[in-house]
């Protein structure tokens, strides 16, 4: 039995000796303990809830009167009447941000930032907010949240090429945040997620990946337009002051509403790489057999999620699970590969989630680890550890790497942040099977790495550059007009501002095109066909500059003959994709599959972009490529189609709902605004019925609908 005043003694001993944040843990630690064990808060509780600042965990059936002032005082309107109780560090930062004040926060993962911004929103009613996000499946969380409550006044943009509203709520990664760049007058509120992501500790800012550089850009440009900033990151003792955080006041904020038991698992594991390799999995085996509630499991790359993901369909664990997934089983099956390790992994409760796969079937597996019954388990990269809240209470760190270099303290904070959540789970439980990086909490700085500078009109960045910053601007400029003409090197970067090519890659284009023109003036045109059999000589020509853009272990063969097949992806299923693919000699399984859907959709079209504009300009013929970008961007699927996947409805479910005639989702003179306002005029009721659909596919129509219906 809990002994709970003399818990309450000792946490009352620690706020007298002003070890706050050690009373607040302890709390939390109880407070779990009250909840396992279902024994009712005393006033004595409710009393240091307040004392510590958690004022939302204060339960008024139980406290005195004077907690319950606090708890109705600390209340304020998150968004279409959903009041909610901010402790003390939310209500601190939202009086500064109401107040007009730019803010750079560095704050623990369960700090609660989302709550801050929906009141933000909902207390001052801004025109214009934008929030940049690291990755696209916090955009689709976000997304959800914020249309579900400011749907029916706002606009909420997640996609390129939208038309604005009078009000606007903008959520997106870097790169799409760029494409806006020019439709935005003014901003009321920039709010960067995980800033750091664009900054450096070591002071090597050249040493910045793109997605890094873009967000810089992004920060830099959106800012200028911003009367208001609010950036947020954990872990930072200090930002080094520049133009990108002028005038922003830094608060370090040591506050955790959820506390973090941590099993260093590691320690017991030693021998060569095969001995720890064997002796982690006997303990990833323990640990599901074990642990209570649901799970994710963090890997640093694909080929350590494929590694896991088998040996779990080694162990002979007993994962209780609802008949549903079988019924998920056979539409994965169907709809992907008979062989596809998800369709096995999900029969026992176990999800995944990669950057690589489709958006929707991202959203269905999250929806289902959130269901009581549902997928207990998630091997997941960083594409959904390092961001989106879950109700897992537990998180299995099998590596202490992202991709092949060790992850740094920010990353392994966020990836141990995904344990617990609030009010669900007071403490969350981490088991370490690799040892973590050393605790450090270092000096942020952002400033312009050179190859940002390579590419920058200064006129777009007038009073944020140094004189030599613009000095260098100018001669790489000069180098590139020597080649290509006066002015027509700042032209093609304008052009292609939005997808980070670099300077040297531009210069292979121009260096490729120069040397072999007619080459490439009679064979680019092929790519305007309508056989796809006729691109392959064009395709076999970028081959070499897409390697440099993206570094894939294929042939060019087995990408050339992928790229035609994908270009049935509308009127041909998954399976029979891969079966043309199969018939030319090439063996692609569904997990390369999405890899390489994705490298044509994105790093291929920033090439081809870049192409295009060089050969405008140097090919004498004068080639337009464009609408052959305009389809592989869309990965030779309708618009429509391709933007609904980003809001949880698959190709497959679309084709269905196509071929009834409810709705034409082929067309190319409609907004996504316009064709989801279509789908809540007809109804989810009625689209069931037309369509015949499965419950598998009612329950991924039921998850899609969620997503774009605001509350009454």
């Amino acid at each position: 039995m809990i002994d709970v005043f003399d818990n309450c003694k000792q946490i009352n001993d620690l706020l007298f000796q002003g070890k706050e944040q050690e009373a607040r843990d302890a709390l939390i630690i109880l407070l779990q303990e009250l909840k396992d064990n279902q024994i009712e808060y005393t006033p004595l509780v409710n009393h240091l809830i307040r004392e510590v600042g958690l004022y939302l965990y204060i339960d008024t059936t139980t406290s005195d009167w004077q907690e319950r002032i606090v708890f109705e005082a600390f209340k304020v309107d998150a968004g279409c009447g959903d009041e909610i109780t901010l402790h003390r560090e939310q209500s601190a930062v939202l009086s500064a941000l109401l107040k007009g004040e730019d803010l750079a926060i560095s704050a623990p993962t369960s700090f609660g930032k989302s709550f801050i911004i929906d009141a933000f929103v909902a207390m001052k009613q801004p025109n214009n907010v934008v929030i940049i996000v690291p990755t696209l499946a916090l955009t689709d969380e976000t997304r959800r949240r914020l249309y579900r409550k400011f749907g029916k006044d706002y606009k909420v943009i997640t996609t390129t090429g939208e038309e604005l509203g009078e009000k606007n709520l903008f959520v997106f990664p870097q790169e799409r945040a760029l494409m806006y760049v020019d439709e935005i007058a003014h901003i009321d509120l920039l709010i960067v997620d995980e800033f750091y992501k664009a900054g450096t500790m070591h002071g090597n800012i050249n040493a910045l990946d793109g997605r890094a550089t873009q967000l810089i850009e992004a920060i830099s440009l959106l800012g200028r337009k911003a009367s208001q900033k609010y950036f947020l990151a954990p872990n930072i003792s200090e930002l080094k002051g520049s133009s990108l955080t002028s005038g922003m006041r830094f608060m370090k904020v040591d506050f955790n509403t959820v506390y973090t038991h941590v099993e260093k698992t590691y320690d017991s594991i030693s021998g060569d790489k095969k001995e720890k390799e064997t002796q982690k999995f006997a303990h990833l085996k323990r640990i599901l057999e074990t642990v209570e509630g649901k799970s994710l499991i963090y890997v640093n790359s694909h080929s350590s999620l494929q590694k896991v993901t088998e040996k779990i369909l080694e162990f002979d664990i007993d994962m209780k699970t609802c008949g549903f997934l079988g019924l998920f089983s056979l539409w994965l099956k169907e709809h992907y590969e008979k062989s596809y390790v998800l369709a096995h992994l999900v029969r026992r409760g176990v999800g995944i989630h990669s950057g690589r796969l489709h958006r929707a079937l991202a959203q269905i597996q999250i929806k289902l680890f959130e269901q009581e019954g549902g997928l207990k388990n998630l091997v997941s990269t960083s594409s959904l550890i390092e961001g989106v809240n879950t109700s897992a209470r537990n998180v299995i760190v099998w590596s202490n790497k992202n991709s092949n270099t060790k992850y740094d303290y920010f990353t392994y904070k966020n990836i141990v942040g995904r344990s617990g959540r609030m009010f669900k789970h007071f403490v969350g439980e981490v088991y370490l099977l690799e040892a973590p990086p050393q605790e450090t909490f270092p000096c942020l700085e952002l400033d312009y790495p050179d190859v940002l500078l390579e590419r920058i009109d200064p006129q777009d960045y007038s009073g944020q550059l140094t004189s030599e910053q613009i000095a260098r601007i100018k001669q790489n400029e000069e180098e590139m007009d020597a080649i290509l003409g006066q002015g027509e090197y700042r032209k093609i970067m304008k052009e292609i501002a939005s997808y980070g090519v670099s300077k040297a890659v531009l210069e292979d284009i121009i260096e490729e095109m120069k040397g072999r023109t007619g080459e490439w003036n009679s064979k680019l045109r092929g790519l305007l066909d309508s056989n796809p059999k006729r691109w392959g000589n064009p395709l076999y020509l970028m081959m070499p500059l897409l390697r440099k853009v993206k570094h894939f272990k294929r042939r060019d063969k087995a990408i050339v003959h992928f790229i035609q097949a994908l270009s049935r992806s509308w009127t041909q299923s998954i399976p029979e994709i891969l079966g043309k693919v199969a018939v030319d000699g090439i063996k692609i399984e569904i997990e390369e599959y999405f890899d390489l859907e994705r490298m044509v959709s994105f790093d291929f079209i920033s090439l081809l972009h870049s192409i295009n504009a060089v050969a405008k300009r140097v090919l004498p013929s004068n080639v337009d490529i464009s609408p052959f970008i305009a389809k592989a961007s869309n990965a030779f699927l309708p618009p429509l189609v391709f933007v609904l996947e980003e809001f949880g409805l698959p190709r497959m479910l679309s084709r269905k709902i196509q071929n009834t005639g409810i709705l034409d989702l082929e067309r190319n003179d409609i907004s996504i605004d316009e064709v989801l306002d279509e789908f809540k005029l007809i109804g989810e009721k009625k689209i069931i019925e037309i369509a015949d659909l499965s419950e598998v596919d009612q329950f991924i129509l039921s998850n899609f609908f969620e997503g774009i219906t605001s509350t009454p």
